[in-house]
């Protein structure tokens, strides 16, 4: 699961950065606005990578998930607020 997140993570930002690097290396040798629009869409990238990269796959365990151990979970249940704790 993590390494194909991973991966489309740094396909992404690759591709940010090849973006980028070609807008102002080349491309506005030609035209600057479509070396400003390459860049425009390098700059959306970054979040929706950082999203991808955060996905929570199917057979993920998420934080707030019951981790099978009860005193660990009763634990983070009173650290929450979610049960109290009784002596």
């Amino acid at each position: 699961m993590y390494a194909r997140r991973r991966r489309a993570y740094f396909l992404l930002m690759g591709g940010c950065l090849f973006l980028f690097v070609s807008a102002w290396s080349f491309v506005r040798l030609w035209s600057v606005p479509a070396a400003v629009a390459m860049c425009v869409v390098a700059m959306i990238i970054p979040p929706v990578a950082a999203m991808v990269a955060n996905r929570r796959g199917p057979d993920d365990r998420w934080w707030d998930d019951p981790s099978g151990d009860a005193k660990s979970d009763e634990w983070w249940d009173e650290l929450d607020g979610k049960r109290r704790h009784e002596d």
